[in-house]
């Protein structure tokens, strides 16, 4: 991974919204950029993808829902058996307004029609109004790209993590936390167990073991579980980094408010789909102090 610029992130003017629903409302009063209304929708497709890296054992499946408006391209996750769903949606997309989608019935879009504004109205590395620090990530293979972006991502916790909650199970990630000598909890909606044979939660909520931060995808945005991880950092006062291809030029908006701490943005296309290099974007914010 190629450090390409490094810039402190400040307090933003603008504030921070303190939760998605405050996001959305910024959006349709043009507080962050044009009138949805007259911003349209270029174009919208779906990624259907598995991966299996050589010499591992797990295979990932995702599916996701991305829309064009005009350089920047907004993606959310959705879960598996929901393809015909959304490819329903994606002519619901074309040429409809953000307005539009805003208040389209399913989530998804919702969420990913929102990502594509932010990323049209404030594209990275600027997304959340901040600078970002800008990574190459590269690799000779698809699993060397996958370990490159889990040392930026757990670069962002902060340093005297002992044990971190992770929701969303990637095992690049978990790999780097192991060879740092950090412990976690592993939790997932689809479950199962890791490359190590550790069982993963399905629920994060009947997690009763202590932690001192939160490791979260960005797919909570889509399953709508980000506002209550956000709260529970919040109350619980442990710093909580995200990992997002789902709605990375909206989570960078949360930065520096209390609960996230730090994002590892990825926009499409993401590192798994392209041989090359891929650049990724790390928002930070203040840390809070682990517990204890």
């Amino acid at each position: 991974m190629i450090e390409v610029t490094t810039t402190v992130m400040p307090r933003n003017a603008i504030g921070r919204p303190r939760s998605v629903d405050e996001l959305l409302a910024w959006v349709r009063a043009a507080r962050l950029g044009p009138d949805p209304a007259e911003v349209r929708v270029a174009s919208a497709f779906l990624t259907v993808h598995s991966t299996r890296h050589v010499g591992r054992n797990q295979l990932y499946r995702n599916e996701i829902l991305s829309i064009r408006v005009g350089a920047g391209v907004g993606s959310c996750a959705f879960e598996p058996g929901e393809r015909a769903d959304h490819a329903d949606a994606v002519d619901d997309c074309v040429g409809a307004s953000i307005a539009e989608l805003l208040d389209h019935p399913r989530r998804t879009v919702r969420i990913a029609g929102l990502d594509a504004y932010l990323a049209h109205a404030r594209p990275h590395p600027d997304a959340g109004g901040f600078r970002a620090r800008t990574s190459v990530v590269a690799g000779v293979s698809s699993l060397a790209k996958s370990q490159a972006r889990a040392v930026g991502v757990i670069d962002l916790l902060p340093a005297r993590t002992r044990t971190v909650l992770v929701i969303g199970v990637v095992n690049s990630l978990l790999a780097q936390l192991r060879r740092r000598g950090i412990d976690y909890i592993p939790c997932d909606l689809a479950g199962g167990v890791t490359e190590w044979g550790e069982p993963v939660r399905t629920r994060a909520d009947t997690v009763l073991e202590p932690y001192d931060a939160l490791l979260v995808t960005g797919m909570c945005l889509g399953n709508d579980s980000f506002d209550e991880l956000l709260g529970h950092a919040r109350s619980r006062r442990i710093p909580m980094v995200m990992f997002a291809q789902t709605g990375s030029a909206v989570l960078p908006w949360f930065v520096g408010s209390p609960g996230l701490t730090a994002v590892a943005a990825e926009p499409y296309p993401f590192f798994s789909l392209d041989g090359g290099p891929s650049l990724h974007y790390h928002y930070r914010g203040e840390e809070l102090p682990c517990r204890g």
